[in-house]
C-alpha cells in the first residue's frame, strides 16, 4: 500500500504545473475525508488522490493510457493502479469503479473543481464556506462549466450516497488543506 510521501515523490517526477499539483492536493484531501467515512485508511486513499493524474501533464490527449506503465515502473501494486485508472471510466477507458476507493475517486475528481472554484469566488476562500454555497454553485451549470456534474451524480449513485453527503465530505476534506489551496 502506497504512502503519501512516496506518492508525492512519484507525482513530482512527472508533474510540475502548479494547477495540476493543486488539483492533486484537492483530490487527495477529498479522498482522505471519503476514507474516513468508509472507515478505511485515509493516508492510502489520499495517496491515490495524489497519483490519479500522474500522466496528465505529459499525455493530456491520452490521459491514463500511460499511467499503468508509469506506476508499474515505480513499484505500485495492481489494486492501487486499478484505483487510479478507474477514475477515467467512460471517458479514457472502460475500467468501471467497483470498490469504495475507486468509486470515491471517480466522484470527487470532478467535484473538487466545483468546490475549489466556489472558494476562489469568495474573498475569504474556504473560511466560512458552507455546503449551501457549494450546492448553489453545483446547480448553476455555467459555473465551473468544465466540471461534469453528470459524472459526480453518477458517482454518488455508485457510492449509494446522496450528493449532499459527498459534497459535505469533499468540502470538509478540502478545508483541511485550505492554505495549500489558495488561489495564486
Amino acid at each position: 500500500m502506497i504512502q503519501r510521501e512516496r506518492a508525492w515523490e512519484i507525482l513530482k517526477k512527472h508533474v510540475g504545473q502548479p494547477h495540476l499539483i493543486m488539483h492533486a492536493v484537492a483530490v487527495s484531501a477529498a479522498m482522505g475525508a471519503m476514507a474516513g467515512y468508509f472507515g478505511d485508511n485515509p493516508e492510502h486513499w489520499e495517496s491515490i488522490g495524489i497519483l490519479h493524474d500522474v500522466d496528465y501533464e505529459k499525455y493530456p490527449e491520452a490521459h491514463l493510457a500511460h499511467a499503468r506503465a508509469m506506476l508499474e515502473a515505480e513499484g505500485i501494486d495492481e489494486a492501487d493502479i486499478r484505483a487510479v485508472l478507474s477514475h477515467g471510466y467512460g471517458f479514457c477507458n472502460e475500467i468501471k469503479p467497483e470498490t469504495p476507493i475507486e468509486k470515491s475517486l471517480f466522484t470527487v475528481d470532478e467535484l473538487t473543481g466545483i468546490v475549489l472554484a466556489t472558494a476562489f469566488m469568495r474573498p475569504t476562500g474556504f473560511e466560512g464556506l458552507e455546503l449551501s454555497s457549494v450546492k448553489k454553485k453545483f446547480k448553476d451549470k455555467r459555473f465551473a462549466a468544465g466540471c461534469n456534474r453528470d459524472v459526480i451524480l453518477r458517482g454518488c449513485e455508485m457510492l449509494g450516497l446522496e450528493p449532499d453527503v459527498v459534497m459535505s465530505l469533499t468540502l470538509a476534506g478540502m478545508k483541511t488543506q485550505a492554505d495549500a489551496l489558495k488561489k495564486a
